[in-house]
């Protein structure tokens, strides 16, 4: 057995065997704690609330038991199962080769790895949101998303692949440099047309039209010396009850933008609070920290990715006989997640810490209590479990714990 196949077998059943392990863990712990409401919850969180966010946790679980294995069985089979090899041999009955080929080939397993993965996404949407009543997509809703997105991630993602892959055989060993860039500028693009060109395809976007909040919300900009372009409301209970707010755009394009469901749950004070939660991150620069990282990390892998493509053993050892630049493109986003996935708790951890830092910001600027409230209500909204297994949460949560959150905030 070639030493790339081993490597890879490995790091995919660790992996594999990792997140079923962690996932088990979180559905038994949370199953555990679900006849009684932590203390710092008991005055807040009625016990029916609290019940059903467990089952909500434990139904979404079930659903990813089978998705995980699924998935390190679609890689299998896509790699030494010859999948990969048998989407090429078909791409060559009409393209031999060349630019046109490349892209081709990774449309066409960019849309079968998607078409596989629809019935858990369909599962997800219309038997377990529809069960806890938190989904409002339509049939016709998903397949009109669908088909958006798909012909946004076209538009978007066939240029910049014809581009990585003329880049890839037309620079030679230190291709990887220019594609970095190319990549750089393209997610750059996107980020400052984001707001205006694409989220209002899906959405729509109303001026904030209630004066007493707006003044409010002005206020606490002022105060925290920051400037929007906009105050902008979301009609997210189309798609979802589920309430959220952020900011998006770049420059002076920023906007600051509400779900309607949050405007609908929250009062002024705590919309204020919250508001100030999102502002701490623009101001402590944590965007900008996570797009560095981000590029950064792009750095790294496509640096990898050329010293792969230059193995000869790296495709034939993964099920493809006949080696190419999309190929080795392919293979190694197809594999990458296997590889990448024991670094997960460091990701999660620098989110965390930043998201401690929101609040802290906010805390300062709006009161703490507010924030504290606010989250409670989102938390009882959401069905968040506000007794997540402790190793579950350290592998996959961007946010701290519930009970942990509320306490600093409770304490600033």
């Amino acid at each position: 057995m070639h030493p790339f196949t081993l490597v890879f077998l490995l790091a995919l059943a660790v992996a594999t065997a990792t997140r079923v392990w962690l996932k088990r863990r979180q559905m038994q712990h949370v199953l555990a704690h679900r006849d009684r409401v932590p203390p710092a919850f008991a005055a807040t969180i009625p016990i029916d609330s609290h019940r059903t966010a467990a089952d909500y946790a434990v139904a979404k679980g079930r659903v990813d038991l089978v998705d995980i294995p699924f998935d390190a069985a679609v890689t299998l089979a896509l790699t030494l199962g010859g999948g990969l090899a048998l989407v090429d041999a078909l791409v060559r009955r009409w393209v031999e080769g060349g630019l046109l080929h490349g892209v081709l080939l990774v449309a066409c397993v960019v849309t079968l790895t998607s078409a596989l993965s629809l019935p858990a996404s369909l599962w997800r949407t219309f038997v377990i949101e529809q069960r806890f009543g938190f989904n409002r997509v339509t049939p016709r809703m998903f397949v009109a998303d669908l088909l958006r997105s798909t012909l946004v991630g076209c538009l978007l993602g066939l240029p910049l692949l014809a581009a990585v892959l003329w880049l890839m055989e037309a620079m030679g060993p230190s291709w990887w440099l220019y594609a970095w860039a190319v990549w750089v500028a393209f997610n750059l693009l996107v980020l400052a047309v984001y707001p205006t060109l694409i989220a209002p395809l899906f959405n729509r976007f109303t001026p904030l039209t209630d004066p007493a909040l707006e003044a409010r919300v002005k206020a606490l900009l002022e105060r925290c010396g920051f400037e929007a372009r906009g105050l902008y409301v979301m009609d997210g209970s189309r798609r979802s009850s589920h309430g959220n707010a952020y900011f998006t755009g770049m420059g002076r394009g920023k906007r600051i933008v509400f779900f309607d469901t949050l405007l609908e749950r929250l009062s002024p004070d705590e919309i204020e609070a919250v508001l100030a939660h999102e502002l701490g991150h623009f101001r402590l620069r944590h965007v900008a920290k996570r797009i560095a990282w981000t590029f950064g990390a792009s750095f790294v892998f496509l640096a990898a990715l050329a010293w792969l493509e230059s193995q000869p053993g790296f495709q034939p050892a993964l099920g493809v006989p006949h080696a190419s630049t999309a190929m080795a493109l392919v293979l190694f986003f197809l594999v990458l997640p296997h590889f990448t996935f024991l670094l997960q708790p460091l990701a999660s951890a620098y989110s965390r810490r930043h998201e401690f830092e929101a609040d802290r910001y906010a805390a300062g600027h709006a009161r703490g209590g507010d924030l504290a409230q606010a989250l409670v209500k989102l938390y009882k909204d959401n069905a968040a479990t506000l007794t997540p297994d402790p190793l579950h949460s350290l592998f996959y949560d961007s946010h701290p714990p519930a009970a942990v959150r509320i306490a600093r905030l409770e304490g600033a």
